[in-house]
């Protein structure tokens, strides 16, 4: 009995750890530590960019996005993403309709309406970027997305310095407890398999 107990405690360790590994691994917050405005260290200064990128819950990535705005983090906002439907709005301009509902100015706004994948998302966005002399970003995607959005950003954008921020409260992605839905497990799994995938193009 007492050797099922050690082996059943075991099992249950080696699971928490797995799904704490997991979570650690994917969430990547470069502002962690700055408040909820920018500062002169280095990490939590402000940039010439935010970078917003659809997918997943869109209006929460740009909400973030808007927060991050109010509070001084950039000049600029820069929604990201096609249409789910070729004949409805793309996903970029309802970002950008949102943002301008919440107070942001039109003229703070860009957009990218092409892109369908998050290495699209990238090498589109690095265009703007490029042609508006932007040379550093803050980086806002879902916890689970966050790591290989900025695999791809930084691949496709070497020379600009890009910092990230998730989405706290998306949706689909219920922070630490994540791993209590077929949903979480299928999104984890999902980005473990394209990280893969990222890194070895």
């Amino acid at each position: 009995m007492k050797k099922v107990v050690i082996a059943v405690s075991a099992i249950v360790v080696l699971i928490a750890v797995i799904i704490w590994s997991i979570g650690a691994y994917l969430y990547v917050d470069d502002l962690r530590g700055c408040g909820q405005a920018p500062t002169t260290f280095d990490v939590c200064r402000s940039a010439d960019a935010i970078v917003a990128v659809s997918g997943g819950d869109t209006l929460a990535r740009a909400d973030e996005a808007i927060k991050l705005y109010r509070n001084g983090w950039a000049r600029y906002i820069v929604f990201s993403g096609a249409a789910a439907d070729k004949s409805d709005p793309s996903n970029a301009q309802v970002m950008k309709r949102h943002a301008i509902a919440s107070g942001v100015p039109a003229t703070a706004i860009l957009i990218e309406t092409m892109s369908e994948t998050t290495e699209e998302n990238a090498m589109n966005t690095t265009q703007i970027l490029d042609q508006h002399h932007i040379s550093s970003v803050i980086l806002v995607t879902s916890v689970y997305h966050q790591r290989r959005a900025t695999l791809e950003f930084r691949k496709s954008a070497p020379k600009i310095f890009v910092r990230s921020h998730p989405v706290e409260s998306d949706r689909q992605w219920q922070g630490g407890g994540w791993w209590l839905t077929s949903t979480g497990w299928n999104l984890a799994i999902q980005e473990l398999g394209k990280i893969i995938v990222s890194t070895r193009n």
